[in-house]
């Protein structure tokens, strides 16, 4: 299994290993890795898998992608990524909310958020890869996150050898719940910084630090190279492939659905990860028919999808569920290639550099059409879906779940298309709990965390999850802040 940029137009272009891909992060031409072919499952396959616990799952596929990996290695990182001690009570269950709707709960791990699932065993294959192509030199992680993913490659790569980790977040465009989690991240390896700015101008500077060879050098001549954790890395995103499947599994387990049965997934997207490993999973085999890509306010993808025009050059919106208030939605570059070729995701990439927007080829969006719909939820939305999930029923779910079921809705209203839907759950309503308080008509005027978690509690008849709990009491290490262009100061500081 060879892995080649998105934009290699090159007629032979020369692939590297997924061990090299996980490395770089990025291709040398700032593109994106992608196999050369997509591994494919059948009915054997999943009933097979359908027998065995979410650790071994994971090792099954991803050892399909991973081709360079040692199997018996990677079964022993996937166990220890997604132990008992990690995820209490199994990583990824499935709830049952009603109406042929399932709620797949990715927030069970040590930071609360979706992106565990990824970012447990992320570390262990990038520590892998470095063995394997005979790396000397330290790996600098450059992370720029909209809220969770920053915390959550942060407890990843804490104390890992031969990694350190920067990690930048906008300075006012994550919750207070999700900032404390940075701030007081322990680990001799990491390190934290705000940006002005919002998520894209953090996002922006990171890509900057990547695409500017001169830093690159200057890197390499004090003994490190940079790399990533965000889902531009295909080690980040592999992993996200596996929850998918496993929910088909355990929806077959349950006898919801019989083997071959087609169900619909709906995503609250933001870099258009977390729903583009859903499509690779569909393009395994596995019997998803529709896709529902979910956004807030910030419907740069809805619009995309329904018109063919990526356009960022819009008003930008804070919002309740801010890990989706994204304008360059970075893995949609993945999506292009796939199903439009390099030629054509280059030369969309170069408009999108240079002039904030592209309009996707006529046969393109129609591919894409096949498998997805593109819907949106306002904050009045988002706040009203919190508030009837709960009293109708009787699931507290936080905003960005809900931004998916409110989309959910919608697309059902629009085709009364019934089919059994898993719903991407990213994160625990206590991440973002004085919004999902004042959803539910309650005031909540204290802006004290430990209060505001407390509140949700009392509410609700709840428990907050101990991770969080846990950070109330941890000390503040981290409080800088800077501009986009000082970014790269701060890289290189020591």
């Amino acid at each position: 299994m060879k892995y080649i940029s998105t934009r290699d137009i090159s007629t032979s272009p020369m692939g590297v290993s997924s061990a090299q891909a996980i490395k770089k992060g990025l291709a040398p031409d700032r593109g994106l890795y992608m196999p050369v072919e997509i591994p494919t499952l059948n009915n054997e396959d999943l009933e097979k898998l359908a027998t065995l616990p979410y650790e071994k799952r994971a090792c099954e596929i991803l050892s399909m992608f991973l081709c360079d990996y040692d199997k018996e290695q990677l079964l022993s990182d996937c166990i220890e990524a997604y132990s008992e001690e990690r995820f209490p009570g199994g990583a990824a269950p499935l709830v049952h909310i009603g109406d042929s709707v399932y709620s797949l709960e990715l927030w069970h791990g040590p930071t609360c958020a979706f992106k565990d699932m990824a970012l447990q065993i992320m570390p262990r294959l990038l520590s892998s890869a470095l063995k394997m192509t005979g790396e000397e030199k330290k790996a600098r992680i450059l992370v720029a996150t909209s809220g969770d993913t920053g915390k959550a490659a942060l407890e990843g790569y804490k104390d890992v050898d031969g990694i350190d980790i920067c990690v930048f977040f906008p300075v006012d465009g994550v919750s207070t719940m999700q900032k404390m989690q940075m701030t007081t991240q322990e680990g001799d390896n990491v390190r934290v910084c705000a940006v002005r700015g919002n998520f894209d101008d953090a996002q922006n500077g990171v890509k900057a630090i990547f695409a500017d060879n001169s830093l690159s050098e200057k890197a390499l001549s004090r003994g490190f190279f940079f790399s990533s954790a965000n889902s531009i890395n295909w080690g980040r995103l592999a992993p996200q492939i596996v929850y998918y499947v496993s929910a088909y599994c355990d929806l077959m387990k349950s006898g919801a659905i019989s083997i071959g049965d087609k169900i619909n997934v709906c995503v609250p997207t933001g870099n258009f990860g977390n729903i583009f490993a859903a499509y690779i999973a569909k393009t395994m085999g596995l019997p998803i028919d529709k896709l529902i890509c979910a956004s807030n306010a910030n419907c740069v993808l809805t619009d995309f999808i329904r018109t063919g025009l990526y356009d960022r050059t819009r008003t930008f919106y804070k919002t309740m569920s801010p890990s989706m208030d994204i304008l360059i939605s970075s893995n949609l570059e993945r999506l292009l290639y796939l199903l439009g070729g390099a030629e054509v995701t280059s030369d969309c990439m170069q408009k999108l550099s240079e002039c904030g927007k592209y309009q996707a080829p006529d046969a393109l969006m129609a591919k894409i059409r096949e498998s997805f719909y593109g819907y949106s939820c306002n904050e009045e939305e988002t706040a009203e879906v919190i508030l009837n999930t709960y009293t109708e029923k009787g699931y507290l779910a936080d905003p960005h779940t809900c931004v998916a079921l409110g989309c959910l809705e919608k697309y059902r209203n629009d085709t009364n298309d019934t089919t059994p839907t898993v719903v991407a759950s990213t994160a625990s309503p206590y991440k973002f709990a004085k919004d999902v308080i004042i959803s539910l008509g309650k005031a909540c005027d204290s802006d004290e965390p430990g209060m505001i978690l407390s509140t949700l509690e009392d509410l609700t008849d709840t428990t907050a999850p101990a991770p969080l709990k846990a950070t109330l009491s941890m000390p503040v290490r981290f409080k800088e802040v800077c501009d986009p262009c000082e970014m790269s100061d701060f890289v290189f500081a020591e």
